[in-house]
């Protein structure tokens, strides 16, 4: 069985050397090369152009982008896309562009393909995976996240989570509560969600499970502000409404 601890805090590139800025603890037992890979595909088939497309005063490529240059230990920045426009606002923000097979850029691929691949196609040791897709993560909680994994002894990776107070129920039945002694949603099991938008492993995990959850995860609690994740065009306003009203110093704390 899996060991899990969860902790709470509210193919060809074309190389731009990113300035290292990282300073690990002395003793750390976490393979070096902090990589962060932000994968954008040019077809979304919900929201359309949606890396790109303006979301308030910005778009959710550059807005992760420039949060993403704030994380210190962070060595560098790779775009993987199959965008030419993606690739063009990556040069712009200084980070690498990784040209994708059309395989992978496809609808086609499976999640453990894509994990897979990126995980093969990432120059370092240690893959930070970022989502545009959650753009109310701050920087706080990813700087929070890449400090806490670069310390791990006993982990070999860190995901974010949301908490899940809800009633469950699976072909008639409820999972995880008894329908004779209901009971108040707070009160309910500490049931958790993996949301995508904090993930920090090591790259030969990754590669080994073609999966971005280690062996032996530490979960890392996002609150629901941070956990908006853009799946539809729904979503999408959600966040950019979300976005103008809290604003980017903000989200930059």
């Amino acid at each position: 069985m899996n060991k899990i601890t969860k902790i709470a805090f509210g193919s060809k590139s074309e190389h731009l050397p990113k300035k290292s800025h990282r300073a690990l603890n002395k003793g750390s037992a976490v393979a070096s090369n902090v990589i962060a890979m932000v994968p954008v595909r040019a077809g979304s088939t919900r929201v359309p152009d949606k890396n790109i497309r303006p979301f308030a005063d910005t778009n959710l490529l550059q807005l992760k982008l420039e949060m993403l240059k704030k994380v210190e230990g962070i060595d560098q920045i790779v775009v993987s896309t199959d965008c030419r426009i993606s690739a063009d606002i990556a040069h712009k923000e200084g980070a690498t562009v990784q040209w994708r097979d059309e395989y992978y850029a496809g609808s086609g691929v499976t999640n453990d393909e894509h994990w897979h691949h990126i995980a093969q196609t990432t120059p370092g040791k240690t893959v930070f995976l970022a989502q545009v897709t959650s753009p109310l993560l701050r920087v706080s909680s990813m700087q929070a996240a890449l400090n806490s994994f670069l310390c791990l002894d006993t982990h070999d990776s860190i995901n974010s989570v949301s908490p899940e107070k809800k009633f469950l129920w699976r072909d008639g039945t409820p999972i995880n509560y008894e329908i004779e002694v209901t009971p108040k949603s707070q009160d309910l099991p500490d049931i958790v969600s993996l949301n995508f938008a904090i993930t920090i492993i090591q790259k030969k995990i990754m590669t080994e499970r073609k999966n971005v959850v280690g062996h032996s995860p530490k979960f890392f609690e996002l609150d629901k502000i941070e956990s908006v994740d853009i799946d539809d065009f729904i979503d999408f306003k959600i966040a950019e409404l979300l976005y103008q009203q809290l604003g980017i110093e903000w989200l930059m704390q």
